[in-house]
């Protein structure tokens, strides 16, 4: 487990507060999700995980807005707040994260170049916020870099 004392502070504020998280994940490609379920105990606090590739999935699954994706482009603060509205949607959890981004080592350009990560956060019947991020290093790395930026943002919204 790469974050070991921040997932632990996160399901302590999950059990204290009686919520649940669950996540949407493009370029992490599920690892948000893993890295929740190697703490024992998750099934307290995670419910689920969509891992949304394409943008046919972000669609269905979802509810991301075809016209959204179209004029934003599915990295995109736009995207990542429906993405995090879509997981809270489509399942029994309070809390979501949503990961979009380009974790190369192609796909980027001038405007998106690779490393660019959005991630959304959303409350049931609360605002929802999203963050750009610019991360540097190999698609692992990146990834990576993503989940631990996922953890702190939700461990920001949970502390108010």
């Amino acid at each position: 487990m790469l974050y070991k004392d921040q997932i632990e502070q996160l399901a302590y504020k999950l059990i204290a507060n009686k919520s649940t998280v669950a996540v949407a994940e493009s370029c992490t490609g599920g690892l948000l999700a893993e890295q929740f379920t190697s703490l024992n105990g998750s099934s307290k606090w995670f419910e689920c995980g969509f891992v949304t590739y394409s943008n046919a999935s972000k669609i269905r699954m979802l509810g991301v807005e075809a016209n959204v994706l179209d004029e934003h482009g599915a990295v995109s603060a736009e995207v990542a707040e429906q993405m995090a509205l879509g997981v809270l949607a489509n399942s029994n959890a309070n809390l979501s994260a949503s990961i979009t981004g380009i974790a190369g080592p192609s796909g980027g350009t001038s405007d998106k170049p690779v490393g660019t990560v959005y991630i959304g956060v959303a409350f049931k019947d609360d605002s929802t916020k999203s963050e750009l991020h610019h991360f540097d290093g190999d698609r692992q790395s990146i990834r990576e870099q993503s989940v631990e930026a996922a953890i702190v943002q939700l461990l920001r919204r949970l502390n108010g």
